[in-house]
């Protein structure tokens, strides 16, 4: 069974990844495959937090109840504008036991499998709870600065700069879970050219929890990375879960030249 038809990321999809200084940063948030997908209101209630990194300081978007692009705010000022944005835990239950396979298999989680049977899990309702950290990389105008790391529980990191980096080599970026490197892990990657297909690959990370990402001139970029665990006690508790996933992604565009 395909795990395609059951795949859904969560991105931040900005308008545009570079502006002018007197432009306003506009980006939806969005869930859906191969950078389609249904844009979601500001709903405060759904999310733990939303912000933008800019100049050394970390501040709250400032959104207006059901706005839909999400957000909608003027440049801050000349530099690397980085969005953030963490939802609180869904609940997903897996049906069919075949689908929860071929998810483990396609997000490099096989072990869970075992895990599963080791643990005494029924095959049947699997409930999981699922929540999202994504991040996205705006320049404006210079487009000068670094990515941060911005304290969520898992997150990518850009190590260059893709609007002012040499990106000929690839662009470095850092996988963290609890602050520390993930090593040895996948990161999925969604590459689309101006205005044309989609195309998926996955690179890994070193003992350092780096992965090098082949970019192209033009193109924009999704990364994605999950984390498998057992849930808590609390979690088990109050929610009847047996699986937590934790979703890390990182948009942002490579200028055409």
């Amino acid at each position: 069974m395909s795990f395609a038809a059951n795949a859904h990321e969560f991105w931040i999809s900005p308008e545009k990844h570079q502006i002018a200084t007197s432009d306003e940063i506009v980006a939806a948030l969005r869930v859906g495959q191969d950078f389609a997908g249904n844009s979601q209101a500001y709903l405060p209630q759904g999310f733990k937090r939303f912000d933008y990194a800019f100049g050394g300081m970390i501040s709250p978007v400032d959104g207006r109840l059901g706005d839909r692009p999400a957000l909608r705010m003027d440049a801050p000022g000349d530099g690397l504008v980085v969005l953030i944005h963490a939802t609180n835990g869904l609940i997903l239950t897996w049906d069919e036991f075949a689908r929860f396979e071929a998810f483990v298999e396609h997000k490099d989680a096989m072990w869970a499998l075992e895990a599963h049977k080791a643990r005494g899990l029924s095959e049947e309702g699997v409930r999981e709870v699922y929540s999202r950290y994504a991040k996205s990389l705006i320049g404006v105008g210079s487009s000068r600065g670094s990515d941060v790391v911005s304290g969520m529980i898992t997150e990518i990191v850009a190590l260059e700069n893709p609007y002012t980096d040499d990106m000929s080599d690839g662009i470095d970026v850092r996988l963290l879970y609890q602050g520390e490197p993930r090593r040895n892990e996948q990161i999925e990657v969604y590459e689309q050219p101006d205005g044309g297909v989609v195309t998926v690959f996955t690179v890994r990370t070193n003992g350092d929890g780096v992965a090098t990402v082949p970019v192209k001139a033009g193109a924009r970029y999704m990364l994605d990375a999950v984390v498998l665990r057992e849930p808590s006690a609390q979690l088990v508790s109050q929610r009847s879960v047996v699986w937590e996933s934790l979703w890390a992604n990182l948009t942002f565009g490579v200028p055409a030249n």
